[in-house]
Formats: structure tokens, C-alpha cells, sequence
């Protein structure tokens, strides 16, 4: 198995910042935006991290921009297979595949979260209160039962510890009204124009969250884009409400931790060869089922 990228080191490139997966350099008139094959759950990232996984969210989120910056703009600058700017090339073979050169932008300070199915914090606040972020939903659904439509339930952004889910008019009240409808009908009309593809390909999106920023005083899509890192991605055939669908993404590595009797607070423990290897091929079973063929 290939040597997972934790840690990045670009000498004379200016490092901003360490997020839990990406790290991000200032290029002067862009940024550079790194995904490394650290992963996190329950807001700790693990030691281990998974190979690869940097080039398959760097793959979807490119393979989602192409199929929609016709009508909604991105933060990309550079495509797939166009050279480095000559002050990275000495870093080519590590950016290789999981770089991305991007504009800069003022991100909002909220996610944008779209749900289609009822699960995750959705169905524990759905259990409690019959509601998701103040939305009342009908009664009577279960676990991972298909919502009636999809709904936009945003959620503040945490440098540390949990997101909060919101309600609608907290948003608007962090981002102002216009604002808040904008990426709200944003979010909705990319979350539905993705849910019906990934249809098609026999994946179901149970829910997603989207980011967005300011630059050149337009509202732009950032970050990352439908990747097994921000949405919930189920086989349709395995799919029934009433019970935990398997899913191409983290959901395997939480229910591991989970099962593990680990307590949820840092230091995160080390994860077992199987565990990588499963996840990993969740994820790039989820790359390959949206893009190939």
C-alpha cells in the first residue's frame, strides 16, 4: 500500500493555513489548495490516514465543477492537466493529482448542508423534535427515509469541535437575507442536479454541504464539491428505509471508532490495517461509480 501524505512541506511557498484534510499556500493572486489523505471523524483527525484519498476528492470535486460552472462560478483556476506554475514544479510529484489552483475569495462563515434523505445529526434532531433546523418534517419517517424534498439546513462553521445546525434565520442573520437565500437556492439547485446523476449511477446522495465565498463581488462556489468527505454517498440498491444503508464514504471508519470504545476526545486512536484498506476502497468506488464509464 502506498504511503499516505500527512504532512506537506512546500519550501519558499507561503503556508496560510492547516485544516483538517487540505492545507492552503498563498500563490500571490491565488491560493494553492492541497488535500492530503489525512481524515477526521467526530471532529478528530486520525493518525493514520487513508492513501490516495486526496486524489480522489480532488477528482470529484474537479469532475462536479466541470458539470456545473456553466451556471454556477467556482473558485477553480486551473484544470486537470495544465502545468504548475514553474515555482511548483519542484513539488510536482507530491502535488500531482491533489492540488488545485484556486481564486481567492471571502468564504462565508456558515456550510451550506442540503439534505434528501433523513440521517446523521438530521435523524437524531428529527427523533427529538419531529424537525431538522427548524424545519418540521412529516411524522412517521425513519432512519434514511427520502424526504418529500430536499431541505437546506446550514450549520455554523467550527475551527474546533462540532458544527451547529441552524436555523434559517440564524443564517440570514450571520450572512445577511439576500445572502442566505442566494446560497440557499444555489445549494438546492446543485444538491438536485447532482442527486439526479448520481441516480443514473446507481448512488443515492443522502446529503451534502457546500461552501461559498465572496470574490469579485459575486457569490462563488469553494472548497470541495460532493465528495465522500462532505456528502453521504449510498448503493441505491442497498438502500431501504428503517436501517443503516452501507455507504461509500467515512460513515465505515465512524462505525468502526464507534464500535471501538474509543471515548471521542483526542488523542484519536490508531486505525487497523483493514479499516484503511475498506475505506479507501469506499472512496474510490465512489469516484469510480459518478465518473467512469
Amino acid at each position: 500500500m502506498e504511503t499516505p501524505v500527512l504532512d506537506l512541506q512546500l519550501p519558499g511557498i507561503r503556508h496560510l493555513k492547516s485544516g483538517k484534510v487540505r492545507e492552503l499556500f498563498d500563490l500571490g493572486t491565488s491560493f494553492l489548495l492541497v488535500a492530503t489523505d489525512r481524515i477526521s471523524a467526530f471532529d478528530c483527525v486520525m493518525p493514520d490516514g487513508i492513501p490516495g484519498k486526496g486524489r480522489v476528492l480532488t477528482a470529484l470535486s474537479h469532475f462536479w465543477f466541470d458539470r456545473t460552472e456553466q451556471w454556477l462560478p467556482n473558485h477553480r483556476i486551473c484544470r486537470p492537466g495544465d502545468p504548475l506554475p514553474e515555482i511548483l514544479t519542484p513539488f510536482a510529484d507530491v502535488l500531482q493529482g491533489r492540488s488545485m489552483i484556486v481564486r481567492k475569495a471571502q468564504p462565508l462563515p456558515i456550510e451550506c448542508v442540503v439534505r434528501g434523505w433523513l440521517a446523521g445529526s438530521g435523524w437524531k434532531e428529527y427523533r427529538q423534535t419531529g424537525r431538522v433546523c427548524g424545519i418540521r418534517l412529516p411524522d412517521g419517517l425513519q432512519e434514511a427515509s427520502e424526504l418529500p424534498e430536499p431541505i437546506f439546513t446550514p450549520a455554523t462553521k467550527a475551527e474546533s469541535g462540532h458544527d451547529e445546525n441552524i436555523a434559517f434565520e440564524e443564517a440570514c442573520a450571520l450572512v445577511g437575507e439576500e445572502t442566505a437565500h442566494a446560497v440557499r437556492d444555489l445549494s438546492l439547485r446543485l444538491y438536485q442536479t447532482a442527486r439526479d446523476y448520481a441516480r443514473t449511477r446507481g448512488l443515492l446522495i443522502a446529503d451534502t454541504k457546500f461552501e461559498f465565498g465572496w470574490a469579485d463581488g459575486k457569490l462563488i462556489l469553494i472548497d470541495e464539491a460532493l465528495t465522500p468527505d462532505s456528502s453521504r454517498f449510498w448503493p441505491a440498491d442497498a438502500w431501504k428505509p428503517g436501517q443503516s444503508t452501507p455507504s461509500f464514504d467515512k460513515q465505515y471508519l465512524r462505525d468502526y471508532l464507534e464500535s471501538s470504545g474509543w471515548n471521542k476526545q483526542p488523542p484519536a486512536p490508531r486505525l487497523p490495517d483493514t479499516v484503511i484498506e475498506q475505506t479507501k476502497i469506499r472512496y474510490e468506488e465512489a469516484l469510480r461509480c459518478l465518473t467512469v464509464g
